[in-house]
């Protein structure tokens, strides 16, 4: 991957690349450190994925959810600098923070604006099912982790025909801790009976990036989702795709075009 095809959306600095990396061990990894990235794909038991912004483009629906929402209760529409900082968490959670006292408020309006509009604006990323397809063809486990409900992300999973290729799925309703924690997806492992230090996640934000490597997993970031490059890539994941039809290239050891090194 050429460090101008990951340019779009954020500018990395100098030192950072896609291609290459300087492989550690997560401070809590409880299995042998292995020498090269590509040493864990071998032994790989599950692709898990996050749901917004990986395997479904709202992207555009939560932007104007959350104009909507903030100009309804707080008279004016907030300014997606504000709105989508933390984006990859629970609603709430975002909404407190972004405005206290008026959480409640905001998560309503929210949520009556995305599900009214939720089938007209929400998309498929190219490549999908047909990418979902060939890893159930190979017999690769897979399942979500998503900061979202049940219900909202039901309606994705199911609109999107993504349900059926899924071992588990796992919601902000299944858990009392949240991304960036890794406690989402050492729930998701335990459920598809796999190790999550040998299993991919993929995901767009920083918090994906970042509970993928606090729980050992092999974090891979989608670089086509809500978030700039420079953002997806700060915390440090193994590998880093421009698009879902990679990950097989990646699964299949093509690691040297994947890899991330340096910092952004």
């Amino acid at each position: 991957m050429a460090r101008s095809d990951v340019s779009d959306g954020g500018t990395l600095r100098p030192g950072a690349t896609i291609g290459r990396m300087d492989t550690r061990p997560g401070p809590d990894s409880s299995r042998t450190p292995l020498p090269e990235p590509g040493a864990w794909l071998p032994q790989l038991q599950a692709v898990i994925f996050d749901l917004d912004g990986t395997l479904i483009d709202t992207v555009e629906l939560i932007r104007l959810s959350f104009r909507h929402a903030t100009k309804v209760v707080l008279g004016e529409a907030l300014p997606d600098e504000i709105t989508m900082v933390n984006v990859g968490q629970p609603l709430m959670t975002q909404f407190q923070e972004m405005a206290p006292g008026r959480a409640v408020e905001l998560l309503r309006a929210f949520r009556e604006f995305n599900r009214a509009h939720h089938d007209e604006i929400a998309c498929s990323y190219p490549g999908t099912i047909e990418t979902l397809a060939e890893l159930s063809r190979r017999g690769v486990p897979m399942g979500i982790v998503t900061s979202k409900g049940t219900e909202s992300a039901t309606r994705g999973i199911e609109h999107f025909g993504l349900g059926g290729f899924m071992s588990a799925i796992v919601t902000a309703d299944d858990v009392h801790l949240h991304k960036p924690d890794p406690h989402p997806l050492c729930v998701a492992a335990e459920r598809m009976g796999v190790e999550l230090g040998y299993c991919i996640y993929l995901g767009d934000s920083p918090h994906d990036v970042q509970a993928a490597l606090s729980g050992d997993a092999i974090a891979v970031a989608a670089l086509w989702g809500a978030f700039s490059v420079r953002d997806v890539l700060a915390p440090g994941p193994a590998f880093a795709l421009r698009s879902i039809t990679e990950l097989p290239a990646l699964i299949d050891g093509d690691v040297e075009r994947f890899a991330v090194r340096g910092s952004v």
